[in-house]
């Protein structure tokens, strides 16, 4: 998986560093955006390999960017891991219904993220 890079969109820096340390351990680059807004500007101009998406973000949340994206023909093809606190059936059905290619709940090791994207690689 080395030269890939993913993008990480999330407000949470705690939650942040400790995957971006651990992925450029792995040989992945890493691209951090804050908000909603800026992580789809940030997506349709990097072109990352994928893309690690919070559902609670600040100007656009994480249902409507996956959505953008998947139905984008230019960025469909990207795979959006949604790693978020929620964790209702709804929750995860809007998900679905949005693009998204899997679903993983916070808290969660980075490891088990790495584990989980290498099948998208």
């Amino acid at each position: 998986m080395a030269n890939k890079t993913v993008l990480i969109i999330d407000d949470e820096e705690f939650f942040i560093e400790p995957i971006k340390r651990y992925f450029e351990g792995q040989g992945i680059s890493i691209i951090t955006a804050e908000d909603g807004l800026s992580g789809l500007n940030l997506a349709k101009s990097e072109s990352p390999d994928a893309i690690i998406l919070d559902l609670m973000l600040p100007v656009i949340n994480g249902y409507q960017v996956c959505r953008l994206m998947k139905y984008d023909n230019q960025f469909r093809n990207i795979p959006v891991i949604i790693v978020s606190a929620k964790d209702t059936e709804h929750d995860r059905q809007l998900c679905e219904e949005s693009g998204a290619d899997l679903y993983i709940t916070k808290p969660v090791n980075p490891a088990d993220i790495y584990e989980q994207m290498k099948k998208y690689f």
